[in-house]
């Protein structure tokens, strides 16, 4: 199972223009397939005068849905290239949506997939990349005295700091690479004098700093 995952750091469009076809590329990260659709919806509709709206996207963190569709451009000169880019740049949870509006000159087969797949790994250069880890969650207690400079630390630390939660007591719950277990606590206990308790409560996904 992967304990790591790659996926675009946010939404954004970026256009290119090629023999005088315009190319605006949008992504988008997304967590299911009828995200991803909705995504193409809203493309379709922000642009209702292109020509073609082609999209590609990629699903789980094993990047095991993959879909992909040409829209009206020819077989295998659209989706297919975006598909490639997404899976070249290991990128999940990811939907990429290319509007086309023609300018007048055929840009044959091989031009397209170009201009596709070019329009595609720009929009990523532009837009970012953000990496996901998946980690052990612990829930750390301690009364209020110590929660101020403990909450300062653990966000120094190398540990990500995922939620705080402040009721009769301070809560927070650290996310651990899963080889950091010992570590993690026998820094906890020296911070803390051995006054923290600890609970393991899961696993989840986190974005790294």
């Amino acid at each position: 199972m992967a304990d790591r995952y790659l996926t675009v750091a946010g939404t954004g469009v970026h256009e290119i223009e090629i023999r005088r076809s315009r190319f605006l590329c949008a992504l988008a990260p997304v967590t299911s397939e009828e995200a991803a659709r909705e995504v193409i919806a809203a493309r379709r509709k922000a642009d209702p005068a292109a020509r073609h709206h082609c999209h590609a996207f990629v699903l789980g963190a094993d990047g095991r849905v993959q879909r992909s569709s040409d829209d009206g451009e020819p077989a295998g000169t659209a989706g297919t290239p975006m598909l490639e880019v997404l899976r070249r740049r290991e990128l999940t949870d990811t939907v990429a949506v290319v509007t086309r509006y023609f300018g007048g000159v055929l840009l044959g087969a091989g031009g397209l997939i170009r201009a596709y797949g070019q329009a595609v790994s720009e929009a990523v250069d532009v837009v970012g990349v953000r990496e996901y880890r998946r980690l052990r969650l612990v829930e750390v207690v301690v009364d209020y005295d110590r929660a101020g400079r403990l909450e300062n630390d653990i966000r120094s630390s190398p540990y990500l700091l995922h939620a705080t939660r402040f009721e009769d007591v301070a809560h927070f719950d650290v996310g651990l690479p899963p080889d950091q277990g010992d570590a993690f606590h026998s820094w906890l206990a020296d911070l803390t004098g051995g006054e923290a308790i600890t609970a393991e409560t899961g696993e989840t996904w986190l974005p790294t700093p």
